[in-house]
């Protein structure tokens, strides 16, 4: 919360795949939007697997269950929540802005478009966002079929985690609704769009694919020599110059639209 009282603009923070609200960045970029007047909320996506405060992700059938619909609908829950239950009488529920990084911002990007919050969001951040949820190739796919499960390995805690197969049949059943680029070419809100050049997750080709269907509303930032947390790690040890200047580009953004 920041330090003036009352209502302020406010800013929703969706953390990754296999992140969470506790992770790296996130308690930092917080820190400093509440230091520039906003209201800011970071949450656990409900298939995150983690609960607050914790490191390991207990929630195991959680994360195996997590869908991209899921995520979008956590966000438009947690504006709903907005200054009524979560952080009651802090939120100016008419300057609201929204914030995403990589998998959180592909899901933020669709819930920018989304009738319940499209007319109220003033502003949108991504960060290393993905510009499409299909990221498997034929033989990676028969595999998960075959298989029932796709693992994933958590470098950060060694844990082997599992994605469900009805994960992969609910965005098959959604792909219009999913489609990420086709959401980047009707939101409306003023969109930064932030990522590393030397991303090794999701490549800087993707950000250059959402600026062009974002058109004259997006403005695209790619940060030299900028990995796909830019140069963040978890524990925090500190910001790196690639994060400074994402987050100066990031509180700039809101301050002017918000």
């Amino acid at each position: 919360l920041p330090e003036q009282p009352g209502p302020r603009p406010t800013v929703v923070l969706c953390h990754g795949f296999k992140g969470f609200q506790e992770w790296g960045f996130f308690p930092a970029l917080s820190s400093l939007l509440a230091k520039r007047g906003f209201t800011a909320i970071r949450f656990n996506f409900g298939g995150s697997g983690m609960r607050p405060d914790n490191d390991l992700a207990t929630e195991l059938e959680a994360f195996r269950t997590a869908t991209f619909t899921g995520d979008v609908e956590d966000i438009l829950t947690v504006f709903e929540a907005a200054g009524r239950t979560v952080a009651r009488g802090r939120v100016e529920r008419d300057r609201l802005g929204l914030f995403g990084h990589s998998r959180g911002g592909g899901a933020a990007i669709l819930a920018a478009v989304n009738d319940q919050l499209r007319q109220r969001l003033s502003a949108l951040v991504t960060w290393a966002a993905v510009s499409t949820f299909d990221r498997l190739d034929d033989d990676q796919l028969d595999a998960w079929r075959a298989s029932g499960s796709l693992p994933v390995e958590n470098a950060r805690t060694g844990q082997t985690l599992e994605v469900g197969l009805e994960v992969r049949a609910d965005y098959e059943a959604h792909r219009d609704e999913l489609d990420i680029l086709a959401a980047a070419r009707r939101r409306t809100a003023p969109w930064l769009i932030v990522h590393g050049r030397d991303d090794e997750t999701v490549p800087a080709e993707e950000a250059e694919r959402l600026a062009a269907a974002a058109g004259k509303t997006g403005d695209l930032h790619l940060i030299t020599a900028a990995s796909h947390t830019f140069g963040a790690v978890h524990p925090f040890v500190g910001p790196t110059p690639q994060l400074i200047e994402a987050f100066n580009l990031t509180q700039t953004w809101f301050r002017r639209h918000l």
